[in-house]
């Protein structure tokens, strides 16, 4: 591989969180390096893709920058920004919104302050460990290595999550070392272990570890190994085994099996129209962080106002659907995965919600049925919390003429949403209020939430 050093300015981050510089009129990304930087830098001169620098000196700091609090700091590819101060993370992102949506921006937008995170520390509720294995056998239990994502490092501690979940993983890597057992390896679909799932319910201080594997009935793990692995995770603690049945043209299917302990978590969400409680399974989702998920929420439901009927699109478990049923008369979620609707209904079983109710199904299609039926109730707002790739266009489409007062769009990925946005405004939408959220502190993610009202 022919390489190259070079000594580089970093102007800014790319999308990802690298710090971003310009060498020979080209972008080239440098993981751990922050704006302000001057860095040297070796970098792969054949590259075709995106240029990636690897940092091997710091030249010059930046004014920002600060001593990062993680051991793994200069390798892990996770929370990459530790070693910028709290306050210029939170800016920076703040800005990347107010580029992202540009031309859109002028007087009449109420720009609220970035909700912060008090404690931007041990805040996850769940992580996700890789297992990995090289050609000598050396085993790796932990996350992915920056600029390397298929290669994996053993992990000893995390600092964005709960001190717990590293003690967890030492001794789950222990059993590993021991018990012949082989890491999966996907282009050859062979070994066993994918990874090891970690969560816990912030509120009730219970815990979950999953155990996920290859359906490959020749790699399956001896039992004595599995109640093995169940030991090594420890008392108090709902364990399971979840495999991956993959077969090619059949969506892949997943089966798990409960070992010991709880079968499901229970968090509470202490939110301004009242609490909340919702079951969480193995499969289910939540967000990862309970703290400023309750801002987030709280945020999106004080842009309502005792609305008649509000639509929850892409509403996953339901949660924040369930949040605004408290003030509105009647919700309405929508959802594709079968399962998340499962657990949304649940929930709402649990918290005795009555006004609020799920559909199962893509959420454009299910507006379509919807819109078609004589007594169909229009929506006085709708809200929308889509995947990263923004809003499918029959969803678009059907905001665009369904044109409800209100449109709450909840965001992780500032980019699409204004995108969108700027459709909504060309057919008759004004943007009120922009408020972004600090979810994910030493991290490049943000989330973002955009009040649009209809203005013609």
């Amino acid at each position: 591989m022919e390489t190259k050093t070079a000594e580089l300015s970093i102007e800014d981050f790319c999308a990802r969180g690298y710090g971003l510089a310009q060498l020979d009129r080209s972008p080239i990304e440098v993981a751990h390096a922050i704006p302000g930087d001057r860095v040297k830098v070796e970098v792969n001169r054949r590259s075709r893709r995106v240029k990636k620098g690897r940092l091997l000196e710091l030249l010059s700091p930046s004014s920002d920058r600060v001593s990062p609090r993680c051991a793994h700091a200069s390798m892990c590819g996770g929370c990459c920004w530790q070693s910028m101060n709290y306050d210029a993370q939170t800016a920076h992102k703040q800005a990347y919104i107010l580029r992202a949506f540009g031309d859109l921006i002028d007087a009449n937008i109420e720009i609220l302050p970035m909700i912060s995170c008090a404690e931007p520390w041990n805040y996850r509720n769940k992580m996700e460990f890789s297992f990995s294995q090289n050609r000598a056998g050396m085993k790796y239990l932990g996350l992915m290595i920056a600029h390397a994502e298929p290669y994996v490092f053993n992990l000893d501690s995390c600092h964005i999550a709960p001190p717990w979940m590293s003690e967890c993983l030492s001794r789950v890597r222990a059993w590993w070392e021991q018990s012949g057992v082989m890491a999966y390896y996907p282009p050859q679909d062979s070994g066993s272990l994918r990874y090891l799932t970690l969560r816990e319910a912030v509120r009730s201080g219970q815990k979950m570890a999953i155990l996920n594997i290859s359906g490959q009935a020749e790699f399956a793990i001896p039992e004595e190994q599995v109640q093995r692995f169940n030991e090594a995770v420890g008392s108090g603690i709902g364990v399971f085994l979840r495999t991956h049945q993959i077969c090619k043209g059949v969506p892949t299917r997943f089966v798990e099996r409960h070992l010991s302990g709880p079968e499901f978590i229970v968090e509470k969400m202490h939110l301004t129209h009242g609490d909340l409680e919702f079951k969480i399974s193995p499969a289910s989702f939540f967000q990862p962080h309970t703290i400023q998920a309750e801002k987030l929420y709280d945020a999106a439901v004080s842009m309502l106002d005792g609305e008649r009927l509000v639509y929850d699109l892409y509403c996953g478990t339901g949660t924040l659907g369930m949040a605004a049923s408290r003030s509105v008369l009647e919700v309405i979620g929508i959802e594709m995965n079968p399962e998340a609707v499962k657990d949304a209904e649940e929930n709402a079983r649990r918290n005795h919600l009555s006004n609020i109710r799920f559909v199962q199904g893509d959420a454009g299609a299910v507006m379509t049925r919807l819109l078609s039926q004589s007594d169909c109730a229009r929506p006085d707002a709708v809200i929308v919390d889509p995947p990263r790739a923004g809003l499918d266009s029959l969803t678009l489409h059907h905001l665009q003429t369904l044109r409800p007062k209100k449109i709450i769009y909840v965001s992780c990925n500032p980019v699409t949403q204004a995108d969108n946005i700027r459709k909504l405004v060309g057919s008759g939408y004004a943007i009120q209020r922009l408020q972004a959220v600090d979810q994910f502190p030493h991290t490049a993610h943000i989330e973002n939430i955009a009040l649009l009202t209809r203005v013609n």
